[in-house]
């Protein structure tokens, strides 16, 4: 498979378990260039990831010599990416969550769309945990709502295509979005710079610990940041109100979203 010279997968990770060998693989078997950004494993996982990297050019691994939290470890990522002339980043979990089959289809979107940010809208199937559910649904109001509606289908699914230099604007601009609460942020303070969501539904699996499913969630500790989030995007929100109501009565700027898709056929990352 031909590298693509401006969209790569970055994937971060911390201590995520096996899992994290199938995930890269499964990335690697549907795209060229995969970056792990490895944040400050114990798990030994980092040392195998190295290995695999050796016998794979398309494959590139990064460690960071500790925990930084998610968003820190993504940020991390996207700066040597733009670095190297890299325009967009397909950002995926580690844990085998997300569909790698999707990857091609994701990134034919931006490709189709490249001011747009396109958000995996997951699709939940038995596996998944009813109170996880229920809180996202939460999380989803209070964006959308920030947003004045803008058309986020989901603001914590964490598979899902960025542009590069606005993502790093955003970030480099205040001290948040560093840890867990990369995902909703991220989102909302893209709609709120005018980059439009473009929206498409993917699985998501959750694995239990038999199957070797590793998750880092707190409830107390996660939904508290979340919390904490939402107040500071609501004032941020309310400071912006005038200006996202006159973005809203333009037209044009509704979002766009993409029916039911699928991995399947040929498709070249070439670009």
């Amino acid at each position: 498979m031909n590298a693509s010279s401006t969209h790569l997968v970055l994937i971060p990770s911390y201590n995520p378990g096996p899992k994290v060998y199938e995930t890269v693989r499964a990335a690697r078997r549907h795209w060229n260039p995969v970056w792990v950004v490895v944040d400050g494993s114990t798990d030994g996982t980092a040392e195998g990831l190295q290995q695999m990297a050796e016998d794979d050019q398309g494959l590139r691994v990064v460690i960071l010599p500790h925990n930084v939290g998610k968003g820190a470890a993504v940020l991390h990522g996207l700066d040597e990416a733009a670095r190297q002339g890299f325009t967009h980043a397909l950002t995926m979990d580690s844990d085998g969550q997300h569909p790698a089959d999707l990857i091609p289809v994701f990134m034919a979107q931006s490709q189709s769309h490249p001011g747009a940010m396109v958000l995996g809208k997951p699709v939940f199937d038995a596996s998944a945990p009813a109170l996880r559910v229920k809180g996202r649904e939460v999380s989803n109001w209070w964006a959308n709502l920030e947003t004045l509606w803008a058309g986020i289908g989901d603001s914590l699914f964490g598979f899902r295509v960025y542009p590069i230099e606005p993502l790093r604007s955003v970030m480099r601009g205040q001290r948040w979005m560093r840890r867990f609460d990369f995902d909703p942020e991220a989102v909302v303070r893209l709609c709120w710079r005018g980059v439009r969501p473009l929206n498409v539904p993917a699985p998501v699996r959750y694995f239990t610990p038999d199957e070797g499913g590793v998750s880092h969630f707190r409830y107390l500790r996660d939904n508290t940041l979340l919390t904490w989030m939402h107040t500071r995007l609501f004032i941020g929100f309310a400071l912006r109100l005038p200006l996202l109501a006159l973005r809203r009565l333009r037209p044009g700027t509704r979002q766009e979203s993409v029916g039911k898709l699928s991995g399947d056929g040929p498709f070249s990352p070439n670009t």
